[in-house]
């Protein structure tokens, strides 16, 4: 076995430069003679703007110029692309307002930019944002999702009188419906997936200068992205209207990213705009509450009525789904895939439901727009299913593990095809779940349970099964350079994010060409330096970029053995490589790879007809997308008197297929579980119901996870499933935590209060949820 090669424990390469404060991130960037940008936000929810006064700003001392949206609509800059566009129910497109970058006619949520100030500093800015007078008629806001198409609710775009960007149907209505009227049982709950903060460790920014003359220039953005390529694309094609070529995006190192930095904002074309029209560069950096809180794109915000049918012998005979889905204010890049085909698929998740239908209605609020947040849909749907799961065995009383091994999709029926899309290719869900439940202890909760109830505390237990859908996008590109003394860079178009690209791409290297980690550079995120790529999302840079990765590697051995051929005077067909060296067959006659690469550069040395050098550059696209799966299960023990909560014990058991590094998995999931923590029990984006002002804007008003909430995580993975459609058996693991952690937590606080006829309890199940809810139950007069 390679010492760092797949499979291998290896510490990540990257982080002694993070780890001791020489990352360069876009905060991190200066350049020459660069100026300072802040954003002019809206304070209201929903207004119409009479007026924008920006004379007083704009003499302030240091103050450059005060644009407004009307300067960059009147010079040309187009409005932000929505990137997928759902066809509705009645084969129409979907409501599309333009969303610019700077609001002229109303603003739509509390801090939608209106102007944007550029001066010497960034006190200047500041001081001059705050002096532009901007005059408002206030109007009515709507901020509940399931209050945005109620009759009473005020429009908030002319295009969408309802308030509905979409209706959109997904599967058979009339299959459902009938199994429905035909079941034995049914179970009806009401979901509320709450909104989240993204909250990423670093804040959004963006520096940009433009280079040469108005008509041939290029443009130059250093932003934090998941992929360079994309935001070139839109950049240049749909808002700046200029060749690709014009437009350079770079990318350092990201400090997070969880979908919310795939997408264009405002301040990226501002600074652009801004650079150009003063013929210097331009710097904004984003401010957790000012910007971050209400002008990141957010997460979730779902409400969804649900019905499932169950047969005498509880099996599921139909699952009918009613959806609302939050776009907040404007369209965003990837916002209606969401709820629609990213998570409409997983609904079924593990188990044979035979028939299924969900309507999905994707409305306006004046709210933060809402878009991919880690798992895109499928952290929706396991919750949705897993919750309703758990409260049919609960009200049916039945045995939770033993209504999902009757209902679960069996080994022997794979490859599965669920009928709505994906074909599940590998997977043993009742052996990962009783793995997961022997690791746990379940034989032995009763007496917990028992030792718990003695010191006055309940205690449940809770199990949830994810599935998710991922591994595939758009392909991706791997260009592998070698060098005359045997070193390789890979130029490739994924975005590091925190998951440990560069480390994962070296070991997949060395796996294949006995290098060492040090004799491997990656290079990401520069348009100028990797020729294409598809980013960063859905957990598909190893599955698409490592095979990528591993196919290069194979072209770069496929010269390296002609060229060695040459030099021992034999046929390729007699080389064999390994342990970093090309060997005729049966002797012991041999040529390192260092010679074989200087070799290769020197075309007196070539075979006829061989190309100089061993440089091998290939693309991957998935042909099918992977299933990661596994259970989640854990223990909680609840003060009845004050609502705390504990996490005494947590099991996660995953398929994850082929392992390229155990340690850095590890990592993804507990990153996972940490951010699904989070939502479950501490965090909740909150407005003002009448006002639509944003109450939990810092970090004062919202809760997130630290330390002390996270519990020891009890996570093993199993090897011997993997991926058959995948070339490298991999099937993603970036996303698996944070869809298993939501459902396993609240199934685990309803058991423990299921003997108060609780039956249900939405996230995040706060201290203060949980005693009242337990109040309620116990005193039914507070509930009044």
């Amino acid at each position: 076995m390679v010492k760092f090669g797949i499979g291998q424990a290896v510490r990540r390469t990257e982080d002694p430069v993070l780890l001791t404060g020489k990352g360069q991130y876009t905060a991190d960037v200066s350049w020459p003679c660069q100026a300072h940008g802040i954003a002019v936000r809206s304070p209201h929810a929903h207004a119409r703007i009479l007026s924008i006064d920006t004379q007083d700003a704009a003499a302030m001392p240091g103050v450059l110029s005060v644009f407004t949206g009307a300067d960059m609509r009147a010079a040309g800059v187009g409005p932000m692309p929505a990137n997928v566009v759902v066809t509705q129910t009645d084969g129409s497109k979907m409501a599309q307002p333009p969303r610019h970058a700077l609001a002229t006619d109303k603003v739509r949520h509390v801090g939608d930019p209106v102007a944007f100030v550029v001066a010497e500093t960034l006190d200047q800015a500041r001081d001059a944002a705050e002096a532009v007078l901007v005059d408002y008629e206030d109007l009515p806001s709507v901020t509940d999702t399931d209050l945005a198409d109620t009759p009473d609710a005020p429009v908030i775009h002319d295009e969408a009188p309802d308030n509905r960007c979409f209706t959109w149907d997904f599967g058979s209505a009339p299959e459902t419906a009938d199994a429905l009227a035909k079941a034995a049982h049914k179970v009806e709950l009401k979901l509320i997936n709450n909104r989240i903060v993204v909250n990423a460790m670093e804040p959004r920014a963006a520096l940009a200068n433009y280079e040469g003359d108005d008509e041939t220039g290029r443009y130059v953005l250093h932003t934090p992205t998941q992929g360079v390529h994309s935001v070139q694309r839109q950049l240049a094609n749909d808002i700046f209207h200029v060749d690709p070529s014009r437009m350079r995006v770079i990318t350092g190192n990201v400090g997070g990213g969880f979908g919310m930095k795939i997408f264009l904002y405002p301040e990226q074309l501002c600074v652009l705009y801004a650079a150009r029209q003063l013929k210097r560069p331009v710097k904004w950096v984003g401010e957790r509450s000012y910007d971050g809180f209400t002008a990141d794109k957010q997460g979730r915000d779902h409400v969804s009525r649900i019905t499932l049918g169950l047969d005498k012998d509880l099996r599921f005979t139909g699952l009918h789904i009613d959806l609302k889905a939050a776009m907040g204010a404007h369209l965003s890049g990837f916002q209606a895939f969401i709820p629609t085909m990213a998570g409409a698929k997983m609904y079924t998740g593990v188990y044979r439901i035979p028939a299924l239908h969900m309507q999905v209605r994707g409305l306006f609020t004046n709210t933060t727009p809402v878009d991919a947040y880690r798992g895109a849909g499928r952290p929706e749907a396991a919750y949705l299913l897993e919750r309703l799961v758990d409260k049919a065995a609960l009200d049916l009383g039945v045995d939770p593990a033993e209504l999902r091994r009757r209902n679960f999709i069996p080994t022997s029926a794979m490859p599965y095809d669920t009928g709505l899309g994906p074909v599940y290719d590998s997977g043993d869900f009742e052996r990962v779940m009783d793995t997961a439940l022997a690791r746990i202890d379940r034989a032995g909760f009763a007496a917990r349970k028992a030792e718990s109830e003695a010191r006055g505390k309940r205690r449940g237990l809770g199990m949830a099964y994810y599935i998710e859908c991922c591994g595939a996008g758009p392909g991706e590109q791997a260009d592998l350079r070698v060098d005359e003394a045997g070193k390789v860079t890979l130029y490739i178009g994924t975005q590091d994010n925190g998951q440990g690209h560069h480390t994962a791409y070296q070991q997949i290297i060395s796996d294949r060409l006995d290098l060492p980690l040090e004799a491997i550079t990656v290079v990401q995120g520069d348009t100028d330096l990797v020729e294409r790529g598809g980013g960063t999302g859905g957990s598909r840079s190893i599955p698409e970029g490592g095979v990528a990765v591993r196919d290069a590697a194979e072209g770069v051995l496929d010269k390296g053995k002609i060229i060695a051929a040459g030099m021992l005077e034999t046929a390729p067909g007699d080389i064999d490589y390994a342990d970093g060296a090309f060997t005729v067959v049966g002797t012991d006659r041999r040529v390192s790879f260092e010679d074989v690469a200087r070799a290769a550069r020197d075309p007196s040395r070539l075979p006829p007809g061989t190309e100089p050098g061993l440089d091998t550059k290939t693309r991957h696209k998935a042909a099918a997308q992977t299933f990661p799966n596994g259970c989640h299960v854990c223990e909680v023990e609840i003060d009845p008197d004050t609502g705390d909560i504990e996490i005494p014990r947590y099991v996660v058991v995953d398929d994850f297929g082929t392992v390229v590094n155990p340690m850095m998995l590890a990592g993804q999931v507990h990153g996972g579980v940490g951010q699904g923590l989070g939502q479950a029990l501490l965090e909740e984006t909150v407005y003002d119901p009448d006002s639509g002002q944003l109450l939990s804007g810092s970090f004062m008003d919202y809760c997130m996870p630290r330390a002390d909430n996270m519990p020891d995580i009890d996570f093993i993975y199993i090897e011997d499933m993997p991926c058959t459609t995948n070339p490298l058996g991999i099937k993603g693991a970036g996303e698996a935590g944070a869809i298993g952690a939501p459902p396993v937590l609240i199934n685990a606080i309803v058991d423990a209060l299921k003997d108060l006829g609780i039956h249900h309890i939405d996230m995040p199940a706060t201290k203060h949820r949980i005693w009242q809810t337990i109040r309620n139950a116990t005193m039914p007069q507070a509930a009044e």
